[in-house]
């Protein structure tokens, strides 16, 4: 009969005592663990010499057979030693804690041998976490799941630092196989998501740290006090040592390498990162802190000029990064979900479409984005997953965009193809891993530019924008002093045949150079090679064309000019009086009016005959309106065809004024005497009749008041008959209403106060 299948921690085993006893003991206990020392891990020796280059050697070869005895174990002997040997944590955790990362200078090996050592330990330690991290190796090897989960967490075999470091050490080569580990990590043991929920804040603190340093403040999330009046004197990214500058960038890049490597290989912690409002805060401390890191390595002195370059790499290094995470946030949380589809695709692209207006004013962060992972291929996504979604909302993402490469003086890639893998072919246990920078691509240092062939497809073509003559001169001189404030052993000459070579480009010019990578045509110029003079331009008179050239006064190609007729205000010798006395602008402007008085109103053509004012017949004159009188013979004023007589202005007549009152009078003696009637008001009276206006307005009052049955009240009878002859009932009851309805005029309200008062007996009745 088959025996059952135990788990390891349910196993007893019987070991022999000393005294000769045999004895029953767990499988995981600490008396059998194995006597062995594991030494902790040393980097490499950084200037390379001899002896601790031999040194290193050896105790690398240590550390390897100690680590290769491990795990050959068996599965019960190997957990005893992991679980209960304090030497071999402490071997592991100083490997992770000292290993070189893939931009650090120390992770250049020496020589063939210590390289070799290197991979070997790098395995070694890989398979040891690897092999820790697997509760169930075989059908009779094997863990209870629970059980597990709670030795590695209260053992402290794994947290959440340590998988960090494991991330950004082991990424490279090993995804699929770390997304397995951790993800078994986070599934037998919970508890490691309450680790990594209060672990967040203490990687939000890591950019709070880094904007104190450098004297700045968090406009985002972040910003819950106002900074303090001490914070002025803090030292800035230009005023601090150069040695606290070099922690700075060091610290910013390790930081961002490691957050991206842990999201990239475990993307379900995205959702943990952004319940902290992770993608803000990363959003505002790249808007606020990175232009201001990169002035100062740009425009600082160093004394070492590798130490610049370096210093730069990583800045761009830590921006990718930076950028990447970013998208990351945004894919797991956002573009993923609406790719698979769903019941709520459509609350995944409003929050996607609120994240990118939440970018527009961070205008820095948002044009990088835009150039690894173009927004307008997102928006493209989401119109084809939603047809019906707001055209003018991702019109206005698409122009704020844009908008954002005009801000920051950069020109926007046109036409350049694109690296990055699309959402749709993304996929795997990892959910995919995030694109290269654009025109880079991957390798074991970092990101470096492709060589030959496969350049050409990275390179951004030339177009409109790529021109010079499109370049104002202010922009030009703008890109070269960039560049030159960080390589200023460069001639101006050079730097624009590159510039042009590279469309313009700072960004990619400064790259190339710095990684050596230079087209083939510009390897050949002189560095030094200063800029071309500017070629004088033609004098401006000799090129002058004007509809006044060679007039009497173009004083360019005359020598000799009237200036007897040129003057400004009054001319010498003349008085007030002579100005005004002088009529000849009159006289000049008589003859014109004096064509106006031959005025015809009717022309008798005999039939068949054309009669034109010149004499022939004109085929482009328009005569649609000649017999249609158009407005002639309108009601409201005389017509138009009782022309009067033309006169002429009284500036232009001549004679006396008693000539000019007897020609009035005759005009006024024949006109016609139709308005002689004294009791008909003229047609074109200024002001009609107050009176007959009331009497019009009086009738259509009855008029209406009679259409609405309305009767007015009677008129009252309140004044009556003299006192002493008796009233009417009619007046006694006006006056009873007129008492009562007192309160509605000017008394006030007087009346019924009265009779409120002595109602209530404060007036004797």
């Amino acid at each position: 009969m088959a025996c059952a299948i135990v788990p390891l921690d349910e196993q007893q085993v019987t070991e022999p005592s000393v005294v000769g006893k045999d004895r029953t003991l767990p499988a995981l206990h600490p008396d059998r663990k194995e006597e062995r020392c594991f030494v902790p891990y040393k980097p490499p020796p950084e200037d390379g010499s001899p002896a601790q280059v031999e040194e290193f050697l050896e105790h690398a070869k240590f550390i390897t057979e100690d680590l290769e005895w491990l795990l050959a174990l068996p599965h019960d002997k190997f957990w005893c030693q992991v679980v209960f040997d304090e030497t071999l944590q402490k071997c592991l955790d100083s490997y992770l804690r000292h290993a070189s990362r893939g931009l650090d200078p120390a992770g250049l090996p020496c020589s063939p041998a210590v390289a070799e050592v290197q991979r070997c330990i790098h395995r070694a330690v890989f398979m040891t976490f690897l092999r820790m991290a697997t509760h169930k190796e075989s059908k009779e090897n094997f863990l209870t799941p629970s059980v597990f989960g709670e030795i590695i967490y209260e053992n402290f075999l794994f947290d959440i630092p340590k998988i960090l470091d494991l991330c950004v050490l082991f990424g490279k080569g090993n995804t699929q196989l770390l997304h397995k580990m951790i993800e078994n990590i986070f599934t037998q043991q919970p508890g490691y998501y309450s680790d990594l929920d209060e672990a967040v804040p203490s990687v939000l603190q890591v950019f709070d740290t880094i904007l104190d340093k450098c004297g700045l403040q968090c406009e985002g999330a972040g910003a819950m006090e106002p900074m303090k009046l001490s914070a002025n004197g803090r030292p800035t990214a230009m005023t601090m040592s150069q040695q606290d500058l070099l922690d700075l960038v060091l610290y910013l890049c390790d930081s961002t390498t490691t957050i991206h490597a842990f999201l990239d290989i475990y993307p379900p912690a995205c959702s943990t990162f952004q319940s902290h409002s992770f993608l803000s805060r990363l959003v505002s401390f790249y808007e606020s802190a990175v232009p201001d890191i990169e002035k100062a390595v740009r425009k600082r002195n160093f004394t070492d000029k590798s130490l610049k370059e370096d210093l730069w790499k990583r800045m761009c290094h830590s921006c990718k990064r930076m950028v990447e995470v970013a998208h990351l946030l945004l894919q797991h949380a956002c573009l993923q979900p609406i790719l698979e589809g769903g019941d709520n695709i459509q609350t995944f692209a409003e929050e996607l479409l609120q994240h990118f207006t939440s970018f527009l004013p961070e205008k820095r962060f948002l044009s990088d984005y835009d150039e690894q992972f173009p927004i307008a291929d997102d928006i493209s996504l989401l119109q084809q997953a939603l047809p019906l979604i707001d055209e003018t909302r991702t019109s206005y993402l698409l122009q704020g965009v844009q908008s954002a490469w005009d801000s920051v003086g950069r020109r926007r890639p046109q036409g350049h193809t694109q690296t990055h893998t699309p959402p749709a072919a993304q996929g795997g246990a990892a959910g995919g891993r995030a694109a290269a920078p654009l025109g880079l691509r991957e390798s074991a240092e970092g990101w470096e530019t492709p060589r030959g062939a496969e350049a050409s497809q990275y390179m951004p073509h030339k177009g409109n924008n790529g021109a010079a003559g499109s370049l104002g001169a202010g922009e030009l001189e703008s890109l070269l002093s960039s560049i030159r404030e960080l390589l200023p052993d460069l001639g101006e000459g050079f730097l624009l045949a590159c510039l042009q070579e590279y469309d313009y480009s700072s960004e990619l010019v400064i790259n190339n150079i710095l990684e050596d990578r230079l087209a083939p045509g510009l390897d050949q110029l002189d560095r030094a090679m200063p800029r071309a003079p500017k070629e004088e331009l033609p004098p401006v008179l000799s090129e002058r064309s004007n509809v006044f050239d060679d007039d009497e006064f173009d004083v360019f190609h005359r020598d000799q000019v009237d200036m007897s007729r040129i003057w400004k205000g009054r001319r010498r010798g003349e008085s007030a009086q002579q100005v005004l006395s002088d009529k000849q602008h009159i006289d000049a402007q008589r003859d014109r009016y004096r064509a106006y008085e031959n005025v015809v109103d009717e022309v008798m053509v005999e039939p068949g005959a054309v009669y034109t004012l010149d004499g022939d017949y004109d085929d482009e004159y328009d005569d649609t309106y000649d017999v249609n009188q158009v407005g002639a013979n309108d009601l409201d004023g005389d017509s138009l065809l009782s022309r009067r007589p033309f006169t002429l202005p009284l500036v232009l007549r001549t004679g006396n004024k008693a000539q000019f009152e007897l020609e009035e009078e005759e005009e006024e003696d024949t006109r016609p005497m139709e308005n002689q009637n004294p009791n008909q008001a003229p047609r074109d009276q200024f002001c009609q009749d107050p009176a007959l206006l009331r009497e019009r307005a009086e009738a259509r009052r009855a008029a209406f008041h009679q259409k609405k049955g309305y009767r007015p009240e009677p008129a009252g009878s309140v004044v009556g008959k003299p006192k002493g002859q008796g009233q009417t009932q009619e007046t006694v009851q006006d006056r009873r209403k007129k008492e009562a309805s007192k309160g509605r005029g000017a008394n006030h309200n007087r009346r019924n106060m009265a009779d409120r008062k002595r109602n209530k007996g404060m007036i004797p009745s």
